[in-house]
């Protein structure tokens, strides 16, 4: 039974309050419903999504380092909703520590930048979490499932775990990487179907969407293909960016594959939030470009 008093310090990240605006609608509405606090790092910055190590390893590491000290300031584990903030957050916070008993001078060097700015130090002393594991491993399938007022029976879901979720951080506690069984598990916890299918591990071609645009859709047009092929009802994901290359940009996937798609893509907490009798206004469930009306109606909406 999980502790009444389950807190962290919340890093929302960018697209959350933004393009994807709806997760963050939603991520709240879900820790309301279930008890669990978070209290907001206003002063976070952008974790980066793995873009400022192609300038210097060094710049990644200190913006994230003062993140993670917001969080370490609350004595409280650090929690990302996105799968691309976990895996940049989780990765430097991995690697710090271990910078920590190999190469002190180096943290030395990110903290002195930290101070310069009066910024607190990196001191390794939380964990960055991701949504996912915070409900897994904190709350607790089965107090999920014994929160559960609307069955999610008959919705037969694919998840869409993002790499970065599974792969940036050198040491996962809580999955397999390559064989993931969590968010099926979260599934199967609020009584739906979980479709299995080879994409569901794999990119969503985000990262190669500014730069090779019909590629990155044909990846995206492939995975949906699949999960279609599979008889989903819908996509689930972890990851906002996941979201956007998978929602946002079907209608333009679907231009370049040659096949009408039409297939949902939620949030998880979009997911587990109405399992548990949020209603569907409250989650952002219309801010979705491919319409999650087929979703609702099979739930009986």
């Amino acid at each position: 039974m999980p502790s009444p008093t389950l807190k962290y310090a919340y890093f929302p990240g960018c697209v959350a309050q933004g393009a994807c605006r709806e997760l963050y609608q939603s991520t709240q509405a879900l820790t309301q419903a279930l008890g669990i606090e978070l209290l907001e790092l206003k002063k976070a910055s952008c974790c980066g999504s793995g873009t400022f190590k192609e300038d210097s390893q060094l710049l990644e590491d200190t913006v994230n380092a003062r993140n993670i000290a917001l969080a370490e300031e609350l004595n409280l584990p650090l929690l990302t909703h996105c799968s691309t903030c976990q895996g940049v957050l989780g990765h430097v916070d991995e690697r710090l520590k271990e910078s920590q008993q190999t190469d002190p001078a180096y943290v030395g060097q990110i903290n002195a930048l930290l101070t310069k700015e009066g910024c607190s130090p990196y001191k390794g002393s939380t964990e960055v979490k991701h949504l996912l594991w915070a409900l897994v491993a904190d709350y607790g399938l089965e107090e999920i499932q014994n929160r559960v007022t609307r069955k999610l029976s008959g919705l037969n879901c694919a998840a869409f775990y993002g790499c970065y979720l599974l792969r940036a951080q050198t040491h996962n506690p809580y999955d397999d990487p390559f064989q993931p069984e969590s968010m099926e598990n979260v599934f199967r916890a609020v009584g739906a179907t979980p479709v299995y299918y080879r994409g569901r591990t794999q990119c969503c071609g985000w990262p190669l969407s500014s730069y090779a645009t019909e590629q990155s859709f044909k990846m995206a047009g492939s995975h949906i293909e699949e999960a279609i092929d599979k008889g989903a009802d819908c996509i689930v994901t972890p990851c906002p960016l996941c979201h956007l290359n998978l929602d946002s940009r079907q209608p333009e996937v679907e231009k370049v594959i040659d096949r009408k798609l039409g297939l949902p893509v939620l949030h998880l907490p979009q997911l587990v939030a109405l399992a548990l009798g949020v209603e569907p206004q409250k989650l952002g469930l219309d801010r979705h470009v491919v319409s999650t009306r087929p979703v609702l109606e099979k739930l009986g909406f």
